[in-house]
């Protein structure tokens, strides 16, 4: 009774974790959309974020990993500064562009797709191995397939809106409005296409430079570093009136600093907890949930409009998700399957036991 009350309480606080986990992710997508709606900068705004995000993570990263960081060398600096053009520069301005057109849940529905991306630029590389003659090679091509259909489907089918409600902001805080016409939601479309792919390409290149700089917490910093000097330089073009750099209220402070402490801080820490104690295939299958809390959220916040093109894609890219991750997970096991155990007799139970949860486990 001791252990299984004990292994209760961890998934308990796995699950639990694993909620409030979405519940940021959901948030920073609602604050995004209000820090756009109140006017602060499509530049200033990471600018801002990045700022803070720097100040809490360089210090965290100095005294945590003072004796696990490898010397610094001129090629790993030219790659830390790749990996913060593709993972903080790109695809934090592409996300704020497609945001800027598009709703938060749209937003949120595009990155389920980021899974499925991954696996095929790794694929591409070499990175990834694929058996198209087993059921976990043919569900990863099948999910992906699945993802970038839906995503496809959201950007050129935008569908009868499903809520039929007369959008009205109150007050005097909207600076900006933007017409929700075609041409923009394709606008927005394409541009979440592109931070799903430059957040891919982030993912994949990162994992060999993980390899020579495995020191994640410093790793972190240095790229936010880098993509803080990159946003600089464009805002110094893009970005002169210094009007747009004051921060004149208190709904400004606090989208920055949820963007910067929440976002970029507490997810990090709760994110790489929740893949220790859980895996990262199971914290992967919770992504979807995002979508649904971000909907909410933004539907009693926002009041923004569902459209039935965006439903279909979502859904589309949920069933991609799954089956990419399932395929992974199937992948994984029947490599420890294959592995040589030393007692025959405990090989044949394992066996047993794990094709009965493989079948369990079919979406």
């Amino acid at each position: 009774m001791g252990k299984e009350s004990v292994l209760l309480s961890g998934n308990v606080k796995l699950l639990l974790a694993l909620l409030i986990l979405q519940l940021c992710f959901a948030g920073f997508h609602i604050v995004s959309r209000l820090a756009l709606n109140i006017g602060v900068s499509k530049i200033v705004y990471p600018v801002y974020r990045n700022i803070v995000a720097l100040l809490l993570l360089g210090p965290s990263a100095y005294f945590l990993e003072k004796n696990e960081r490898p010397p610094l060398t001129l090629p790993l600096l030219v790659q830390f500064f790749l990996l913060a053009l593709l993972g903080y520069t790109a695809n934090q301005g592409f996300y704020l562009l497609g945001l800027y057109y598009l709703s938060p849940t749209f937003a949120s529905a595009m990155q389920n797709s980021v899974p499925a991306i991954t696996f095929l630029m790794a694929s591409a590389l070499g990175v990834e191995k694929v058996n198209i003659s087993r059921r976990d090679g043919m569900a990863k091509i099948l999910g992906t397939i699945a993802s970038i259909g839906g995503a496809t489907v959201i950007t050129l089918y935008k569908g009868p809106p499903l809520l039929h409600q007369t959008v009205q902001v109150q007050g005097s805080t909207t600076t900006e409005e933007v017409p929700r016409n075609e041409q923009n939601w394709t606008w927005g479309c394409i541009y979440l296409l592109g931070h799903c792919l430059s957040w891919a390409s982030w993912m994949v290149f990162q994992a060999p430079v993980l390899k020579k700089y495995p020191a994640k917490l410093s790793l972190t910093s240095f790229t936010c570093l880098f993509g803080l000097i990159q946003f600089l330089v464009i805002a110094a073009i893009a970005e002169t009136d210094f009007e747009k750099w004051k921060i004149v209220s208190g709904e400004e402070v606090f989208t920055i600093l949820y963007a910067g402490i929440i976002s970029s801080g507490v997810v990090i820490a709760l994110q790489t907890w929740c893949i220790h104690k859980g895996g990262p295939v199971f914290v992967a299958v919770f992504q979807p949930l995002q979508t649904f809390l971000v909907a909410i959220m933004a539907t009693l916040i926002l009041h923004d409009q569902l459209y039935s093109g965006g439903i279909i894609g979502a859904i589309l890219i949920m069933i991609g998700l799954y089956l990419v991750l399932w395929g992974k997970n199937r992948e994984k096991r029947e490599e420890y399957q294959s592995e040589p155990l030393k007692e025959p007799l405990i090989e044949e139970e394992s066996k047993e036991k794990e094709d009965g949860e493989i079948q369990s486990d079919i979406p």
